[in-house]
């Protein structure tokens, strides 16, 4: 139902079909071990904290239940099969014989149980995709029973958050050495901010493993990662963007792929402060020109922003009329209509009791687009009188800072589809009781149209809530949408089996090898 709807948006991915011909200079390099380049995103190995879950599935250590393949279309993994009962309020879940653990330990339904359990238990993400009322091992049948018919249960434990791990054999220091998995590869090193190794897991139970190790190597910058690809010191680049092409198109040492993200980057506006103020809020986004952020400054990296949902699914883009499109004199209209003047004469508007106004605008740095964006945005709105302070910190952190709630903007960049449709990332990030909607929101317009979307199978009917809820949204002027960038892959030629997924927490798997 929901991958069909996928399928027919994606199209197909975008690759440079370049002739390979000859490898790049290398350094030297371990035989039997590929080196990926990627950002910083964790500081632990703890599935259930923040989302750093999506490290161990990303570094093909973790698996889980479902997963998405390249169309985005759900398939089976761990278990080789489903169904929900007639009245929707139980599914079962048939667990693939024959699986192991990296340690050996065997792949049962009541080892599944106690991995979702933990999950369930720890993480505070959890609930906002499903609560069960009970969760049962039958033989290996897993038997999960929901208060309410869910529709997306088998999209949702695709999810990282729900990978499954032996815990039965849990580390007293999982943060540090991870937990015991079922992929192709099992963790061996991490050093946060540096890099993790992975060596092969000798009990795979899907195929050969062709690598000895892969280490994924920490490179926060943009350029360094990509000049660390040009002389060979890694294999794969992750997160490089559009003004990147130009160093590696049309040298057949290379290979490229590019596709149009189900990423969205977007700002949280704090309700809780000055921005609970929808005048405000309307200024703000009506001072940003999105367009050319997008189209000059991103290089055509990026489709301008203004809905919650990317065109590059079929949720109504086009349909959505955002009366608070790119204009700047409205924006002072709006300003000075609500009583907001520059009394000092600094060229900042004071509140309209008279004090001094600075939004306090968060961002990390593992993203280079997303200070492209925010620096952008602070130089238009100071032209509307808008003093906006830049904040830039660690990804990390921003986790920290966004879940304390102490910001007034805040820059987010997220897969809007990772369950098969938009359905939780909705209800995450703007359902009114969600823990991580630290922003504020309110609309019990909108939580009774995500409530109804969670109990309805009609995959037409779920489109057009979905496209009320986007038109609340921004109506009530409670994001900043920037934009939906482009996402790119680039690899040496000296590995083949790379590919994108649309789904983006598989970033390696079995089939990446050495070329012969």
């Amino acid at each position: 139902m929901r991958s069909k709807l996928l399928k027919k948006v994606l199209g197909v991915l975008a690759a440079c079909a370049l002739t390979v011909v000859a490898a790049p200079a290398m350094t030297a390099m371990a035989e039997g071990t590929v080196t990926v380049g990627v950002t910083s995103f964790a500081d632990t190995l703890e599935p259930t904290e923040q989302y750093f879950s999506w490290v161990i599935t990303r570094y093909a250590v973790g698996e889980t239940l479902t997963k998405f393949n390249e169309d985005a279309e759900l398939q089976p993994c761990l278990a080789e099969s489903w169904e929900s009962s007639e009245d929707g309020l139980t599914w079962t879940f048939k667990i693939r014989e024959g699986v192991k653990f990296s340690n050996g330990d065997e792949l049962t339904a009541e080892a599944v149980k106690a991995s979702l359990d933990r999950t369930f238990a720890k993480s505070s993400r959890a609930p906002s995709f499903f609560v069960p009322t009970s969760i049962e091992a039958d033989g290996q049948n897993l038997i999960i029973s929901t208060e309410k018919a869910i529709a997306g249960v088998p999209g949702c434990l695709a999810d990282p958050l729900f990978l499954i791990m032996d815990v039965a054999a849990e580390s007293d220091n999982i943060e540090m050495d991870g937990p015991i998995c079922t992929g192709p590869y099992a963790f061996q090193e991490f050093v946060p901010d540096d890099h993790c190794i992975v060596v092969r897991n000798e009990n795979y139970w899907d195929g050969e493993v062709p690598l000895d190790s892969v280490n994924f190597k920490v490179i926060g910058d943009q350029t360094t990662r990509s000049m660390a690809l040009q002389t060979g010191e890694i294999d794969i680049a992750y997160n490089l963007k559009a003004e990147n092409l130009i160093e590696f198109e049309g040298n057949p040492n290379y290979d490229i792929q590019q596709l149009s993200s189900l990423r969205a980057t977007y700002a949280f506006m704090n309700q809780n402060g000055p921005l609970g103020d929808l005048a405000l809020r309307q200024a703000f986004i009506r001072g940003i020109d999105r367009e050319t952020y997008c189209s000059v400054l991103l290089e055509g990296g990026a489709i301008a922003g203004k809905a919650p949902i990317p065109p590059t699914l079929d949720y109504g883009f086009d349909e959505l009329v955002d009366e608070n499109a790119y204009d700047p004199e409205s924006a002072k209209a709006v300003l000075a209509e609500a009583g907001y003047a520059d009394i000092d004469g600094d060229g900042f508007v004071e509140t309209p009791e008279g004090e001094k106004l600075e939004l306090n605008f968060v961002i990390y740095t593992s993203r280079a687009e997303l200070g492209v964006y925010a620096q952008a945005a602070q130089a238009s709105l100071k032209e509307i009188g808008l003093n906006v302070a830049l904040s830039t910190v660690s990804y990390e952190t921003m986790l920290d800072v966004k879940e304390s709630g102490q910001y007034d903007l805040i820059i987010w960049n997220v897969q809007t589809a990772t369950t098969g449709d938009p359905e939780n990332y909705l209800r995450e990030n703007w359902y009114s009781t969600s823990v991580h909607n630290t922003a504020g929101y309110n609309n019990p317009e909108v939580d009774a149209l995500i409530d109804e979307l969670a109990t309805e199978f009609d995959t037409d009917a779920r489109r057009d809530l979905i496209i009320q809820i986007q038109q609340h949204i921004m109506d009530d002027a409670a994001t900043v949408f920037f934009g939906y960038e482009t996402t790119f892959l680039f690899s040496s030629a000296r590995v083949t089996g790379v590919t994108m997924f649309p789904m983006d927490y598989n970033w390696f798997t079995k089939d990446v090898k050495l070329a012969e």
